[in-house]
């Protein structure tokens, strides 16, 4: 196999020369690397959620730099190569710098950016090479970090640079915080793995080679969209490499993606022509058959309600950086509930809270919670989250435990009653609420609302609290965080009477409406 040395004329131009990012899109699809090279305006631009964690994991890569004193940052922008590289090389020449950050490296037509890259000496002064460190703010080692590690050092190798050690520096969510300066030795992880990624790294030139000569074709290469377009991120493509596939598409059929590939392998293109006698979940079944359908216990299941109805959900942060006494990166915080109470006449009222200083909001969320669910009635959710939340709570305030823990005794899930209970073909196999609300309530969608799921919910909060100072954006942050928590509560309380209609219709006719 040639290397990318010996292929001067397929080494794509300086404007798309390869970096680690593209090299490990290339691991995941040649045809991702071919559009996001030639064609990346073809690409769905990163949703709020997708952002947010791209913008954490700016922020865990800015902090843990503090854990090298006295290192250097390499200013020049990630567009300013050039630059970024003469500033580099002076770094690495001088001797008072013990660590640089975003060290700028090319070789063989690929550019990289280095996170932390450490100055290692002997117990004399000596120096003795350097320690490549990758900065991810997820909670451990995956098999994507290597493939990353592999290219970097590959690039740092042959730009000359002797490295002594590669190593990957992630969050450690076993680190509590106590109080005062965040530890940051404790708040994160190094570990060594240079051995496994040299056995990565060795296989780094020959793919090199295959991307760059795929790059000079005039056309994408053929690839067909499947689990590999979500593993291990999903691929920015994906829509516009599925906009020509069928409605009831294979792909599309909910579940165990291994049947899917046993049902490919067959030759079946659609869930339409999926043959009579397979092994399906109950779900994959009922999108299969996609029609209505309405369980006889949809309705005595439904009566087991008791009032007043409490509807409850609440949205949470979880923070990279733990910033309350007594919590651990990641921990999920509650920081905001809606509550939707219906009496049995129907009549309806509306509770909220939502934190908005910086300071801890466990105690004063838990007091304003119990203070609205009082002591009688079901509390309807649509996930076993908000259990999990409310014993959380209960860990972390003794004196509010005992009835914090009677709240989770009348918790109603109203999940599993649609899940097994219901099935509408709108819902294409999903049991969301962001699916099940549309086909059975057409008009109370998100679509109308600023923040329309849980993760842009989260990534809002932190930026209302913890990042704008403009009053007028935070107001309205503020509004658009109540309106969608309680549009989730509201959903609740209508999918709850439109599913009773439906167990009524089917009990009256003994047929679905």
């Amino acid at each position: 196999m040639a290397e990318l040395s010996d292929l001067p004329s397929l080494l794509p131009p300086k404007a798309s020369r390869l970096s680690k990012s593209k090299f490990l899109s290339g691991l995941q699809c040649h045809k991702r690397l071919y559009l996001e090279v030639h064609h990346p305006s073809l690409a769905t631009k990163p949703d709020a959620t997708t952002q947010a964690m791209f913008d954490m994991g700016t922020e865990v890569g800015e902090l843990a730099r503090s854990r090298f004193p006295g290192g250097s940052l390499v200013t020049a922008g990630y567009r300013q190569s050039e630059a970024a590289l003469e500033q580099t090389a002076a770094l690495v020449q001088d001797l008072a710098v013990p660590a640089i950050f975003e060290g700028a490296f090319l070789h063989d037509g690929v550019l990289i950016r280095a996170d932390v890259l450490e100055r290692v000496l002997t117990e004399d002064g000596q120096f003795c090479g350097w320690r490549l460190i990758e900065v991810k703010s997820s909670t451990k080692v995956k098999d994507v970090h290597l493939e990353d590690l592999a290219v970097q050092s590959e690039v740092i190798l042959g730009a000359g640079l002797t490295l002594a050690s590669v190593c990957l520096m992630h969050i450690n969510t076993g680190y509590l915080y106590r109080n005062g300066v965040i530890d940051l030795i404790e708040l994160f992880t190094i570990q060594d793995l240079s051995d496994a990624v040299a056995q990565r790294r060795a296989v780094v030139p020959r793919r090199l080679a295959e991307m760059n000569r795929m790059l000079v074709q005039t056309e994408p290469p053929a690839v067909e969209p499947d689990r590999h377009c979500h593993t291990p991120y999903d691929c920015p493509f994906w829509e516009h490499c599925t906009k020509d596939k069928p409605a009831r598409w294979i792909h599309y059929l909910p579940g165990s993606k291994q049947v899917v590939d046993h049902l490919t392998q067959q030759g079946v293109t659609t869930i339409d022509e999926i043959p009579a006698g397979a092994k399906l979940s109950p779900v994959q079944r009922r999108v299969k058959e996609n029609v209505e359908w309405v369980s006889p216990k949809l309705g005595p299941v439904l009566r087991a309600v008791q009032y007043p109805v409490h509807h409850l959900d609440f949205e949470t942060v979880m923070l990279p950086v733990p910033r309350f006494l007594e919590t651990r990166p990641y921990q999920a915080l509650p920081v905001q509930w809606s509550n939707h109470i219906e009496q049995a006449t129907g009549e309806l009222h509306h509770d909220e809270f939502l934190h908005k200083n910086l300071n801890d909001p466990r105690k004063v969320l838990a007091e304003s919670l119990l203070e609205s669910l009082g002591s009688k009635g079901s509390i309807c959710v649509y996930s076993p989250y908000e259990k999990s939340v409310i014993e959380q709570l209960a860990e972390a305030l003794p004196a509010l435990r005992t009835a914090l823990r009677a709240l989770v005794q009348r918790i109603w899930d109203l999940h599993p009653i649609v899940r097994d209970h219901y099935y509408h073909p709108l819902f294409k196999g999903s049991y969301s609420l962001k699916e099940v609300l549309p086909a059975l309530i057409p008009s109370l969608g998100y679509h109308d609302l600023a923040i329309k799921e849980g993760g842009h919910a989260a990534s809002e909060y932190y930026r209302m609290v913890f990042v704008e100072t403009d009053w007028v954006e935070r107001v309205a942050i503020e509004e658009a965080l109540l309106r969608y928590c309680a549009r989730d509560t509201l959903a609740m309380v209508e999918l709850r009477r439109a599913l009773m209609e439906k167990a009524q219709r089917s009990s009256e006719t003994g047929e679905v409406g």
